[in-house]
């Protein structure tokens, strides 16, 4: 084993350079599995914004169904079912899959690996809360637009979106990455093609430390 640790941005520039800018996720996931690097976002519980939303909303999900793009280890999935949504976990990285598998052994989520660029037929439209968290920002700009686009793509008529995502403030370079944060003008892209947003916010120091987090909602008509 190298003395080193594996770096989460050196294993993007080098999967950006080879053309393939999702590939270094499972190379992440899998590094971890075998104690070799640590998962950046990896909080061991559900993102607080997404606790914060839930609360405030009383949400309820029975009857209804949730889907949770980038799932990662499983964390927000695993909320989102404890409110009694039919909840669908999916990730590019097979190996995060099965460590949230493994995490949650008797877990009532499904947890698939997808592609957000190549969605399994009969997901489009089809969820009544779609949750993307931290998803969009992990990958290049030129592919944002067509990342917006899918993560559009799932939610339900009469369905809600939330988004949670850094804030590029005014003193960042947009270039730098990853993560590349979103834009205040960036979340105006999601509310399109009969979503619209139901609120914006900025939330500073939301994940315990000193950044911003973007918590956006939309709804489709």
């Amino acid at each position: 084993m190298s003395s080193r640790p594996i770096s989460a941005n050196g294993l993007a520039a080098d999967a950006i350079a080879a053309g393939e800018p999702t590939a270094w996720f499972d190379t992440l996931y899998s590094a971890a599995a075998r104690d070799e690097a640590q998962v950046p976002w990896d909080r061991h519980a559900p993102h607080p914004l997404l606790v914060q939303w839930a609360a405030e909303h009383a949400l309820d999900g029975s009857a209804r169904n949730a889907i949770v793009v980038g799932c990662g280890l499983g964390e927000d999935a695993e909320f989102l079912a404890s409110l009694g949504f039919a909840t669908t976990g999916f990730d590019i990285a097979p190996a995060a899959v099965a460590a949230a598998r493994d995490r949650f052994p008797s877990s009532p989520v499904s947890y698939d690996v997808a592609d957000l660029f190549d969605l399994p037929d009969g997901w489009a439209g089809a969820y009544s809360l779609v949750f993307e968290s931290l998803t969009v920002q992990s990958l290049p700009r030129t592919l944002r637009m067509r990342a917006i686009a899918a993560v559009r793509s799932l939610v339900a008529p009469a369905g809600r979106l939330l988004v949670v995502s850094g804030a590029l403030g005014d003193g960042d370079d947009p270039d730098e990455g990853p993560p590349w944060l979103l834009s205040r003008a960036e979340l105006d892209e999601f509310a399109a093609d009969g979503l619209v947003s139901t609120g914006i916010d900025c939330v500073p120091g939301a994940d315990g430390g000193g950044s911003h987090r973007w918590l956006a909602a939309y709804v489709r008509g």
